[in-house]
């Protein structure tokens, strides 16, 4: 919530206290000496953005459509094509699924994929051979390592669950790790309804972060073994069936170190994974964070007129090397346990550039209602308040007082609280947001942003989570007077609200399921890939934001208006998203739609992992 409403700000105690809190901040910026985030310099980000003063060159929507009276409208109808085009390709037998696949994989199918298409259409999934593009991704660079070594290795790892004709079990560390139960059962449940998987070895990774960034010339190089061995076998060459996996058990082989180093930053071991001509391989590697960020104050890049119009290049951070500064995984994560060894692991989450296999998030799979609001998914669009409302703990990594203001979850919370907003506008620097400029979004040339966000923005911090904190108090010194700390609000109650933004933490942020699954829209900006990215169209299913969140005053605009300056909301296209978001998610992301993916990834990876794969598949 703010931390001072619209109407107390016209009181003379708030005129006090804003006074007060105006000194503290001048005194703060005056002894830390900070530039004015426009003229931060830093190389390898494009001069606009730097400068503040032009705005990148213009796109176009991908498809051509008529003009609308806001780009939105355009690239909502942009999208809308594409979501059609992407229902066509709806396979509904068994024969047109296989031909799908021989298509967009250059194989055949691995055996069982009869067995497998049988599960999905009895848990009426939706069969769309695109929605396992992901599958593919994180599998094909393994066809260029031998089978005996991706086996061996997933067999010696700590944390694994293992399938064994039919029966599942687990193996880690200690008597109980929460999410590798949740993964176990749900691998044991597509075999519990119905399914049918080969003998296999699924390691794991139990950390939040992702794990392994292989460089990209070696993965390029597995890649291109891969394309060259890519054919359809004939039938009369064709493996069916999956060997056993029993001589393992009978002669482990030897334990594989798989090379893990805690030693940060992360930046530079991630950049790694990035093509050699990518903007984060060539830009300036960034340590010192007492300094601003560096924000834009016209578009963000590779933007369509200010908002997002290529989801995947809007979260790359190979393709925007600024992200380095702008969100805590770059600037200083929890933990690290990186690798560059390339061997069988899999996550629930993953920056572009790491290379572990996708598995649904096993906190998708809990019914804790933290997670997922529980049995409720919010009242009727109508009923609803026309609020953005966000709560959540300042997580993204290891806060201190010289590197907070770097973090995504305090920028977005300044960025969109009336108090700290006022303060900008009246002239101070803000420690970690710009403002946008009067030529970007229409509201900023009005220079009354602050009482327009007391409308309507409710965003708050449970627990700054600074470091050190040998107490564990919500609160600390470097933060005070910038934030308040609010009550935790459960997720059933912030379904009143129509606008849930959803934003990273120490990695992906586990309410965007229940988020796409209520009746508010849902506003997102991440850096980490998930197994249901290819399911979801962006401005058709949900709002993105670009991780700067410069464009969210944009959005908030064209959906919330602004009588102010004269400008219309948008709050019937604001429904019809969160209306589509969440049908489709009752239709496409469903626990039974993760069971489908799971058999699917682990017949692969069987595959994969089996000696005789390249004349193994499905003889139909």
């Amino acid at each position: 919530m703010p931390l001072i409403s619209a109407p107390a700000l016209n009181s003379r105690f708030t005129q006090l206290v804003l006074a007060a809190a105006c000194s503290v901040v001048l005194l703060w910026l005056l002894a830390t000496s900070y530039d004015v985030p426009q003229r931060f310099h830093v190389p390898g980000v494009p001069s606009w953005r730097q400068s503040g003063t032009a705005k990148p060159p213009k796109t176009t929507p991908t498809h051509s459509t008529p003009a609308g009276d806001h780009p939105i409208d355009r690239l909502i109808a942009s999208a809308q094509k594409d979501f059609d085009a992407l229902l066509t390709r709806e396979t509904h037998t068994l024969e047109d699924a296989a031909r799908a696949y021989r298509r967009r994989r250059g194989r055949r199918p691995p055996p069982g994929f009869d067995k497998w298409y049988a599960f999905a259409q009895n848990h009426s999934a939706l069969i769309v051979e695109d929605f396992f593009d992901q599958v593919y991704d994180d599998i094909n660079p393994f066809w260029g390592v031998p089978a005996k070594q991706i086996r061996e290795q997933a067999n010696t790892y700590i944390h694994r669950v293992s399938v064994r004709s039919g029966n599942v079990t687990q193996r880690t560390d200690i008597p109980q790790r929460d999410w590798m139960d949740l993964w176990q059962d749900m691998i044991a449940t597509v075999i519990a309804e119905g399914g049918w998987l080969p003998d296999v070895d699924v390691p794991i990774n139990e950390m939040d972060e992702s794990r392994m960034v292989v460089p990209w010339e070696e993965i390029d190089g597995y890649m291109a073994t891969e394309r060259k061995e890519r054919k359809e076998v004939s039938v009369e060459q064709l493996k069916t069936e999956y060997h056993s996996l029993s001589d393992l058990d009978i002669h482990p082989p030897a334990d594989f170190d798989p090379g893990f180093n805690g030693i940060g930053p992360y930046w530079p071991q991630v950049v790694v994974g990035c093509p050699p001509e990518s903007q984060a391989r060539e830009a300036y590697i960034d340590t010192q964070f007492e300094t601003p960020p560096p924000l834009p104050t016209g578009f963000p890049d590779h933007s369509y007129e200010g908002y997002v119009q290529n989801w995947t290049l809007a979260k790359s951070p190979c393709d925007n090397g600024h992200l380095q500064g702008l969100h805590g995984t770059f600037v200083e994560p929890i933990s690290i346990a990186n690798t560059k060894k390339f061997f069988p692991l899999f996550g629930g989450s993953k920056l572009p550039m790491n290379n572990e296999i996708l598995l649904p998030a096993a906190m998708y799979w809990t019914k804790d209602p933290f997670y997922s609001g529980g049995d409720s998914h919010g009242t009727s669009w109508s009923s609803k308040e026309d609020k953005l409302v966000w709560r959540g703990s300042a997580s993204g990594g290891r806060n201190k007082a010289e590197n907070w203001i770097r973090f995504q979850r305090h920028r977005f919370v300044s960025m969109v609280n009336s108090t700290s907003v006022a303060l900008a506008e009246s002239g101070l620097t803000p420690p970690n947001f710009v403002l946008p400029s009067s030529d970007s979004y229409p509201l900023a040339s009005a220079g009354a942003v602050a009482p327009w966000l007391a409308d309507w923005s409710d965003a708050a911090v449970v627990h700054l989570l600074c470091f050190p904190n040998d107490y564990n108090l919500p609160t600390c010194p470097y933060t005070d007077p910038y934030f308040h700390v609010a009550k935790a609000l459960p997720m059933s109650a912030q379904y009143s609200a129509k606008y849930l933004p959803d934003i990273d933490g120490n990695s992906f942020s586990g309410r965007y399921l229940a988020f796409l699954g209520s009746t508010s829209l849902p506003i997102k900006a991440t850096i980490y890939n998930e197994w249901h990215d290819s399911r979801l169209v962006p401005w058709i299913h949900f709002v993105p934001m670009d991780n700067t969140f410069a464009d969210v005053y944009g959005i908030m605009e064209y959906f919330l208006g602004n009588d102010r300056v004269g400008l219309e909301g948008h709050d019937e296209v604001a429904e019809r998203i969160a209306s589509a978001g969440k049908k489709w998610k009752e239709r496409v992301l469903r626990r039974e739609d993760m069971l489908v993916y799971v058999y699917r990834v682990l017949l692969e990876f069987a595959r994969v992992c089996d000696e005789g794969r390249g004349s193994m598949g499905w003889a139909g």
